[in-house]
């Protein structure tokens, strides 16, 4: 994939952030609490509980399927970052030489651990995307400005996100120039790499003076005013009050066990 591809897939998720479904229509501060309550909710689980983590890709599934949001976007992101989750458990199966009991089958305790860490993972990261995606970035920052967070805090994540792309267009811009004075190979090797780094941390810096320069002429005084207004409205407390409940029925009640005994009932 070339440099001009991942450039347009970085801001995929904020494109979807602007269609008009009732999971966009959500005040993003319901959303973003719901997100972290469904957080704690996943990661509290003991470190061996698997079967008891599936109800909770009800949330994920329901988000993709009322926001409109293409699945293959969202696994595809998590795949990218799944090799964080990799590292930090592919020592379990080593340093965890226990055994328990899975279906009537004796499972290495090792592996069990390892295989909670990528539910939860997987569960965790695809709540976060689908928060972005359904809210944007900056909406997701006037959600926290609101439910308290410094203002300082928040206009530092709006310019960080706001000039990665600024920054993604001079590398585009660079590496596009490098590919029209170079024949094949030549012009890719590490100190034309290193120079490229050293023009772009300088054009950095210069371009950020001119921005600040800009912005206190313009009346900048350490907040970055939002045009959109946000109201908590009856259907946001609803949203969020039917999602806590769900999250905590599926915490506090084993919920794959009752289902299971129902089929069986049934059958």
């Amino acid at each position: 994939m070339t440099f001009d591809q991942e450039y347009f897939n970085l801001g995929a998720l904020d494109r979807l952030s602007y269609q008009d479904t009732v999971v966009h229509r959500l005040d993003p501060r319901a959303k973003v609490i719901a997100t972290m309550v469904f957080a704690f909710f996943v990661v509290s689980w003991p470190k061996y509980e698997v079967v008891a983590l599936t109800p909770f890709f009800l949330f994920p599934v329901l988000l993709m399927a009322l926001g409109d949001i293409p699945f293959g976007v969202v696994v595809k992101k998590v795949l990218i970052l799944s090799p964080f989750a990799v590292f930090i458990g592919i020592f379990n199966p080593l340093l965890d030489a226990g055994t328990l009991s899975l279906f009537g089958m004796t499972v290495s305790a090792g592996w069990l651990s390892f295989l909670s860490i990528l539910l939860k993972f997987t569960l965790t990261i695809s709540a976060a995307l689908l928060l972005i995606a359904t809210t944007s970035f900056p909406g997701v920052c006037r959600a926290f400005q609101k439910l308290g967070m410094p203002t300082l805090f928040v206009s530092q994540l709006l310019f960080l996100y706001r000039y990665l792309f600024v920054l993604m267009e001079e590398t585009m811009r660079m590496l596009r120039a490098r590919d029209m004075r170079s024949f094949g190979r030549r012009g890719r090797g590490v100190k034309v790499a290193a120079r490229i780094i050293g023009t772009l941390f300088l054009r950095t810096l210069e371009r950020a003076e001119r921005i600040y320069g800009a912005m206190l002429s313009r009346g900048f005084r350490g907040e970055v005013p939002s045009v959109k207004q946000y109201s908590f409205r009856f259907a946001d407390a609803a949203f969020l009050a039917v999602t806590i409940g769900v999250f905590a029925l599926f915490r506090f009640l084993p919920v794959p066990e009752l289902i299971g005994r129902f089929l069986l009932y049934i059958y």
